[in-house]
């Protein structure tokens, strides 16, 4: 039996337009938490993913594979390609859109492994809006931009308020990442 593939998006979707202050293409996006797994540079075991402004409004992160990120012997632990595709769809989502928003479903496709030491390129793009949620995809290549494909994914975002942090965010580490962006003075639209 042949399953057909799920449209994607699932619904009806509007264009996702980027926001007026998008940073433009070629732009290096910095981390937007040090503390964060996924793009922080102050956690030993963490992702580092750095990610770059593209053409046609994407997002394009690079992920060097360490033995720390490893599941089976010299191999890449899936669960981690996943959080990896969680972090770049995440930082396109909120660098083009310029809103808060959280992922409410991320869905992975592994096409073939990724070996430590290796380098995922992952190109990240909006597909659309349906209210208040976000559509974007990503393909993961490996070792060049244009690399065999090795990780597909396709996640669903929705947009927050910055209440959502205060609520149920740690009150410490919302004060550092506060003090963190009165020093770069990186604002965001909550409610435009």
């Amino acid at each position: 039996m042949t399953r057909s593939a799920q449209p994607w998006p699932p619904v009806d979707v509007e264009p996702a337009v980027a926001h007026p202050k998008a940073p433009a293409p070629g732009s290096e996006l910095g981390v937007h938490f040090h503390e964060c797994f996924g793009c922080g540079d102050n956690l030993e075991g963490g992702l580092h993913l750095r990610s770059t402004v593209g053409e046609q409004e994407t997002v394009q992160s690079e992920f060097v594979v360490t033995a720390a990120h490893q599941g089976a012997p010299g191999l890449a632990h899936g669960g981690l390609l996943a959080c990896a595709f969680d972090e770049a769809l995440g930082s396109a989502v909120g660098n083009m859109m310029r809103r808060p928003a959280v992922t409410g479903r991320l869905e992975t496709d592994f096409k073939r492994p990724v070996p430590v030491g290796s380098t995922l390129y992952i190109t990240a793009k909006l597909d659309g809006m349906a209210g208040r949620k976000i559509y974007a995809s990503a393909d993961g290549r490996l070792n060049a931009p244009d690399g065999p494909l090795a990780v597909r994914a396709r996640a669903l975002f929705v947009i927050v308020d910055f209440e959502h942090f205060t609520t149920h965010g740690d009150a410490d580490a919302l004060k550092t990442l506060s003090a963190a962006r009165q020093k770069v003075e990186r604002s965001w639209d909550i409610n435009p």
